[in-house]
């Protein structure tokens, strides 16, 4: 907190008789005439002052803010809280459990580690549909759930009773952002510091990437990596670059039969055409105060689908009238309308704010789209969805299409968030590349398109025939939309009418839906609208991610057997935010985005070959056509539905029970105590050795000699490269690790799944199958040439690793430009530290990356500028060197090191190297061996 007040900031704000320390911006020339989003990160700036890591400077290079200028001032941003999901916020909890651990082996009181700042994880991302098509559907979803991940799930429990300000919201609850805009989000909030009550703007970064749809509501907020995350939990803030902000102006109003998900889609389009890659995106201008809450948060969501860091709307009556809605509190809404007001705050569309750049759209212009099949970007009008297809199927079903990410790096970013939504790992400064840009559209006249019909019957009797282009799933996923009532009634009403009209989803297709919070069933059920979902087999399938992640569950068998077996390219249609080719299931080649009344329209029409204008659906019981147009729902009737059913109580009953779970969570076998008891057997969550061997005092570093290189890589090796998550074979050592602990391959479930076991992750670090050492010549996959061994063979990655270990040899990487892009997993951060990696050498890094390493007690240095590996005639057979380190102990930070390299015919090169160790703070964080360390030694004392 703050010791420093430079500008006499702190003062006292009356709200109905409560009084509130707040920091005032008025204190600072400049600071009204930024944007809504400048002006959180200046108050945070404002509030954290201490003289070292944030100083007056910082503070007035962000109130003097040039839109104009490049990032490069470097600033300390403290996040208010944190939110977490279960895949990527485990390791975070395991973390936090360990230092409890050694807090009592230092002689402290383990009691005392806690999350300093609040923090609330929801388990949403493990739920799959491996039901569908009933009522019994959830239920059967849930129990095999639990089997699949009880022992996560008793340790996310004992995590819930165990922590001070950590809360879980347990399984079949809801999905993280909608959970959080609907209930978790403060906007503003309060705590009490050194006895006096002390009112701030809500600020929050994630362990999930679409932590944006928070910015719908003005809070400030992205998604970040776990070692992030900890270090934010922890009370340490997050170094990042004041960033250049895209002004967005809105105009117009949505016309009818355009939806809120048409509006996203063409603003993923605008956006990634004109290139905001680590920018803020904000929100102006008249239109704002007619686009709804829910419409604002769709449109955050998205963010990391633009390439921005966030995209945010400044806060108005539209927020405040959303926090009554959703249940807030009387006096919670009367502190976010007088503070912000008295900051200056308030959305006022008078205003004149200088932004970087502009874009500007008018609403009216919106018409009903779909993207695909394979980027978010790739935005189809309806009316062209057909011949679009038609062009697009030839490069599926006759081959599999090239790897659409390689090489594009706001794409590659998105892509590799599968399956557990890691963050992008984007700076300001980056660039997307031309490749990340809209494809052209054209509009094909030819009808002619590769066809193969495969007679399929189905053990109930269901018979017919599949065909390119099927498609095979239809999924009311996500809460990207289904946050969003406009489009969630759309389709229920959507739904009635198709039932009145006799017709029917094709057999072939897998329906669901999964609502992202338990509002929506009470609405549809207040609506009396859920039997005709149920009659077109749209049944509640689970509360969570289901098919936006991939977790869409296998296809029926033998429809599974057909495609496989005829390489049919069928598709899947869905209400989410990515549909990177594979991710959806295995089985679906092209995957298209949609809203929730389009996604049951194409589970009528069965196939994207399909022109909604000039074919019908099916027949009335008359005879008559049936079109879309004939049961598209009216604007006016469904806003008169949401008005009937939807109520305030509906979410105070939800939520006033949201952190207790069902039966199954409270009958869980958990273990109590301040530490916890690991189970030796666990091959989910086991006890990282960070700590072992700590003592209050510190270690002074140490140069490193006799290194030799783990790997030697190239240009834009990305995180996924570095520590996948998906799924990995029996014959890798991580696979070898589980069939020697008991586990059979069909329980392997995915890296992902499994962040809470280090050893597990150790040995997928450096293990994705695309990785190229150039140690090998010729060999892809997480190979390297072990010099312990006479004449250097090739041994897996992980194995020579502990070969070097057991030899006490230490370990440098080679790397090239943009070393760790790609998403924010800190994973490949920590499973370099746990390889013995003590340095990475490259030719620029990724910022989070980097910061990670050294997070993690690894050393990024930065070959000088114009030289690489391959210049200075290195080719990782050298043994290294690296001096100058010991200066770190005598509180300075030198700016470079010297390295050298000897070769095995004892010649040497010897270069200065750039030491990026970028502030004090990640000097503290080295010379304690990391941040966990560092923040362990504080809380011990």
């Amino acid at each position: 907190m703050s010791t420093v007040d430079s500008f006499g900031a702190k003062g006292v704000l009356d709200v109905d008789g409560t009084e509130y320390e707040i920091f005032r911006l008025n204190t600072l020339e400049g600071a009204q005439k930024l944007p809504y989003s400048l002006k959180v990160l200046l108050e945070n700036l404002l509030r954290t002052e201490d003289g070292a890591n944030i100083t007056s400077e910082h503070i007035e290079a962000l109130a003097g803010w040039d839109p104009e200028a490049e990032p490069s001032i470097e600033i300390q941003f403290t996040p208010g809280r944190v939110i977490m999901q279960d895949f990527t916020g485990v390791p975070c909890i395991v973390d936090l459990a360990t230092m409890r651990e050694a807090v009592a082996d230092l002689g402290g009181d383990p009691a005392r580690v806690n999350p300093l700042a609040p923090a609330e994880l929801v388990i949403d991302h493990s739920v799959q549909i491996d039901s569908f098509g009933s009522r019994e559907s959830i239920e059967r979803n849930m129990d095999i759930e639990y089997q699949r991940n009880g022992e996560r799930y008793q340790f996310l429990r004992w995590g819930q009773t165990a922590f001070d300000d950590f809360k879980v919201v347990p399984p079949g609850m809801g999905i993280v952002h909608q959970v959080n805009i609907e209930n978790l989000a403060r906007v503003v909030m309060t705590r009490e510091v050194d006895g006096v009550l002390r009112a701030y703007p809500d600020t929050c970064v994630g362990t999930d990437s679409h932590t944006t749809m928070e910015n719908g509501l003005g809070v400030l907020g992205w998604g970040v990596g776990g070692i992030e995350a900890e270090a934010a939990m922890l009370g340490q803030p997050i170094s990042m670059l004041i960033p250049r902000v895209v002004g967005f102006k809105l105009t117009g109003e949505i016309p009818a039969g355009a939806t809120a998900t048409d509006v996203v889609l063409t603003i993923t389009e605008m956006l990634r055409e004109h290139g905001v890659v680590g920018k803020f995106v904000e929100f102006y201008g008249e239109g704002v105060g007619a686009v709804p809450l829910a419409n604002r948060a769709t449109i955050g969501n998205m963010s990391p689908e633009f390439g921005s860091t966030a995209a945010i709307f400044p806060i108005d009556d539209v927020t405040l009238d959303y926090l009554r809605l959703t249940g807030r509190s009387d006096e919670q809404v009367a502190l976010v309308e007088a503070y912000v007001k008295e900051q200056g705050m308030w959305h006022d569309p008078a205003e004149e704010i200088t932004f970087s750049e502009y874009l500007e759209l008018d609403l009216s212009t919106v018409v009903p789209s779909i993207s695909g099949p394979k980027r978010p970007q790739d935005r189809i009008s309806l009316t062209d969805a057909k011949a679009q297809f038609h062009e697009d199927i030839k490069n599926y079903a006759t081959h599999v299409d090239e790897d659409v990410t390689a090489g594009n790096s706001a794409d590659d970013a998105s892509a590799q968030s599968f399956p557990a939504s890691d963050a992008p790992a984007y700076s300001p400064g980056d660039q997307q590349t031309e490749a990340d840009r809209p494809r052209e559209h054209h509009a094909y006249a030819e009808n002619g398109r590769p066809t193969k019909q495969v007679p399929v019957s189905m053990p109930d009797g269901r018979e017919f025939e599949l065909d390119h282009g099927a498609v095979s799933i239809a999924s009311i996923t996500s809460c990207t939309n289904t946050s969003n009532p406009s489009v969630m009634m759309a389709a229920a009403v959507l739904a009635r009418n198709a039932v009145e009209k006799g017709l029917k989803a094709k057999p072939w297709v897998k329906t669901s839906i999964a609502p992202g919070s338990k509002v929506v069933t009470d609405y549809y059920e207040k609506s009396g609208l859920v039997p005709a979902l149920e009659e077109l087999g749209f049944y509640i399938v689970g509360y969570g991610c289901t098919t936006c992640i991939g977790n869409s569950g296998p296809l029926e068998e033998e429809i599974s057997q057909a495609i496989q077996d005829n390489d049919l390219a069928v598709t899947s249609v869905l209400s989410g935010n990515r549909n990177f080719e594979g991710r959806i299931n295995p089985d679906v080649k092209m995957n298209y985005l949609a809203s929730p009344p389009l996604v049951i329209a194409y589970a009528l029409a069965g196939n994207m070959d399909f022109d909604f204008e000039s074919e019908p659906l099916g027949q009335d019981a008359d005879g008559n056509d049936v079109y879309l147009k004939d049961i598209w729902p009216e604007p006016a009737e469904v806003q008169k539905i949401i008005d009937a059913s939807i109520d305030t109580e509906m979410f105070t009953r939800e939520y006033g029970t949201i952190f207790d779970g069902d039966e199954r969570w409270q009958n869980l076998d958990t273990p109590t105590g301040k530490t916890f008891e690991w189970n030796p057997q666990s091959t989910y969550v086991r006890k990282p050795p960070y700590f072992e061997g700590m003592t209050m005092e510190t270690t002074p570093v140490e140069d490193i000699s006799g290194a030799r290189v783990l790997l030697k890589l190239g240009d834009s090796v990305t995180t996924d490269h570095i520590s996948p998550a998906g799924s990995f074979k029996s014959d890798t050592p991580a696979g070898q690790y589980l069939i020697a602990n008991g586990v059979e391959r069909k329980d392997f479930n995915s890296y992902g799944s499994r962040r809470g076991n280090h050893e597990v992750m150790i040995r997928g670090t450096f293990a994705n199958i695309r990785i190229k050492n150039q140690l090998l010549d010729g060999v892809e996959g997480g190979f390297t040439r072990d010099f312990t061994q006479e004449g250097g063979p090739q041994a897996a990655v992980y194995d020579a690793a502990m070969n070097y270990q057991q030899a006490g040899v230490p370990l440098v990487v080679l790397g090239g430009k943009e070393y760790g892009s790609g998403s924010s997993r800190d994973w490949a951060a920590k499973g370099t530290s746990l390889l013995g990696v003590k340095a990475v050498i490259a030719q620029s890094y990724e910022r989070i990356h980097r910061s990670n390493l050294i997070g993690m007690g690894v050393l990024p240095l930065q070959f000088p500028a114009g030289e690489s590996a391959d210049s200075l005639n290195l080719d990782g057979t050298e043994t290294f060197a690296i001096e100058g380190v010991t200066a770190l102990n005598e509180g300075t930070t030198p700016k470079t090191l010297k390295v050298t390299a000897t070769k095995e015919d004892g010649s040497t090169v010897e270069f200065d190297a750039v030491l990026r160790i970028d502030t004090p703070g990640e000097a503290d964080y080295y010379r304690n061996g990391g941040i966990l360390q560092y923040v362990l030694r504080q809380i011990a004392k």
